[in-house]
């Protein structure tokens, strides 16, 4: 059993607003100042607005993708209100590689990666823009998956971006009042790893029929926001609405797990949200798991980044026990990278 790793990013202020912040942070803790009533959070790591992606990285991530190359189901996401800077993290730029780019893979491997979003409560694949609509269904073989998603072969990491770059050139982008390019979807980049051991005999290479599958989710979660605040309506409304709900369906789940309700029989709601049923296996499941809870210390946002905050303290309580996942079976279709 492990439970999820939990880290804090503040993403940068202005001049003015950091003269202002009512926040401190102090080694792996963050606190309100000046306040009546006490808050403070304590998490795995706190990383200040001077970090760069790459020391988030390597603080958990880098562990997770090393993991599921040995078999191992492991997720990364990105959570916290609009413009915190999630998206840069897990995305980041030409200078500063994010999460997903940074996570490239003595064993051979077959990769495929598939890109979803989840729109307004509608998952459409990145890679098929055309393939809209599509649905979760559940088997004993595969587990909970998407039936229809496009799974791409790849045998480099230029390959990978290049998919990356074209999914993310479908993604539901939109200005509101805080972002002028707010994601409105939530995306989930997903990596399946097969792998089997190589036996060198008599000048040969030959492989055995132990096979490891695993899957690594690295999502970016649409930001929480408030209509007053973002400006929104029209169109603009309606999707803040659904990612609000999706949210808060991603609360109440990690508060039931926090909890021990699933581990007491409990009811929990993964089905009442796209994106938690997909998630599923991640949230108290077989995966290792690691959240990026990214802020913002401007005091004009205190009253959602405590929110944010209370949400990252209640994932902290929260248990996996991810396994090696091996079936038997024989391929010829692998490829060595």
């Amino acid at each position: 059993m492990e439970r999820i790793y939990v880290t804090v990013r503040a993403r940068p202020l202005s001049p003015e607003e950091s003269k202002c912040s009512p926040w401190k942070i102090s080694g792996s803790s963050i606190h309100l100042t000046n306040q009546p009533s006490k808050f403070e959070f304590v998490s795995d790591r706190v990383f200040g607005d001077d970090c760069r992606t790459i020391d988030v990285y390597e603080a958990r991530t880098k562990e997770i993708v090393a993991s599921a190359v040995r078999g191992f189901n492991g997720t990364v996401f990105a959570y916290g209100q609009t413009n915190s800077g999630k998206t840069y993290t897990m995305r980041g730029s030409n200078s500063e590689p994010g999460i997903i780019p940074l996570a490239d893979m003595d064993r051979e491997f077959l990769l495929r990666m598939s890109y979803m979003e989840i729109y307004n409560e509608e998952i459409n694949d990145l890679l098929v823009p055309e393939h809209r609509k599509l649905q979760i269904h559940e088997s004993l073989e595969r587990g909970i998956y998407v039936a229809g998603l496009r799974e791409e072969i790849v045998t480099c990491a230029e390959q990978v971006l290049d998919l990356m770059e074209f999914g993310e050139s479908h993604r539901h982008i939109g200005e509101t009042n805080m972002n002028l390019h707010s994601s409105r979807s939530h995306t989930i980049f997903r990596m399946i790893i097969e792998s089997k051991e190589r036996v060198e005999e008599e000048g040969t290479i030959d492989s055995c029929d132990a096979v490891r599958v695993s899957v690594l989710n690295l999502v970016d979660l649409a930001g929480s926001e408030r209509a007053a605040k973002t400006g929104a309506e029209g169109v603009r409304l309606k999707e803040g609405s659904h990612i609000n709900k999706s949210l808060m369906t991603l609360g109440t789940v990690i508060k039931k797990l926090s909890e021990g309700a699933e581990s007491q029989g409990g009811h929990v709601p993964y089905r009442d949200s796209k994106l938690t049923r997909i998630l599923q296996p991640a949230l108290g499941g077989n995966a290792n798991t690691s959240i990026i809870c990214n802020i913002t210390l401007a005091q004009v946002h205190a009253d959602e980044t405590k929110s944010s905050l209370q949400f990252a303290s209640r994932a902290l309580r929260v248990t996996n026990c991810a396994c090696v996942n091996e079936v038997l079976l024989s391929s010829n279709s692998f490829v060595v990278l």
